[in-house]
């Protein structure tokens, strides 16, 4: 991948494909191997990109497909992969605030598509965008993100 791709394609887009790894990762090592994944798969489907939705509604549905692949071969597997070194990323950017880690440590206990959903949700993605990306309709996402938000309340206050 060359560094003009990265830089025109995937680094306007970087703080989405972070949030979306970090809901699917519990450990540096992961989150790393994810991200990479996530990069290298939008670079070799570029040429698939037809335009029938945004740029950015193209990255985000690659980046959840690859979380959701990667994490049941992970289960499958029940291995961790090794950590490869990526300066681009830095653990600051990906790992910090006592608060959002809570969060993310909730958002973890979901359901897989769940995860997806609400993390769009909190990038202020239209319900249209979410449907677009998650494959779902617009009604759907709506009920489950009213749903997600009281799963995140229980298991954050434990109600």
């Amino acid at each position: 991948m060359s560094e003009d791709f990265y830089i025109k394609f995937i680094l306007p887009h970087k703080g989405m494909i972070i949030k979306l790894c970090r809901a699917y990762t519990d450990n540096e090592f992961d989150f790393e191997d994810y991200f990479q994944e996530v990069c290298l798969q939008i670079w070799r489907s570029k040429d698939n990109f037809r335009e029938q939705s945004k740029w950015s509604t193209w990255i985000y549905r690659i980046t959840l497909n690859v979380c959701m692949t990667m994490l049941k071969k992970q289960k499958k597997h029940g291995a961790i992969n090794g950590f490869v070194h990526n300066d681009l990323i830095t653990e600051s950017e990906a790992f910090t605030d006592e608060e959002l880690q809570m969060l993310y440590m909730a958002i973890r206990k979901l359901p897989e598509v769940d995860k997806g959903i609400i993390v769009l949700y909190l990038e202020d993605k239209s319900y249209k965008e979410i449907a677009e990306v998650s494959g779902l309709n617009i009604t759907t996402i709506g009920a489950r993100i009213n749903r997600i938000k009281t799963k995140l309340k229980a298991i954050i206050y434990g109600k």
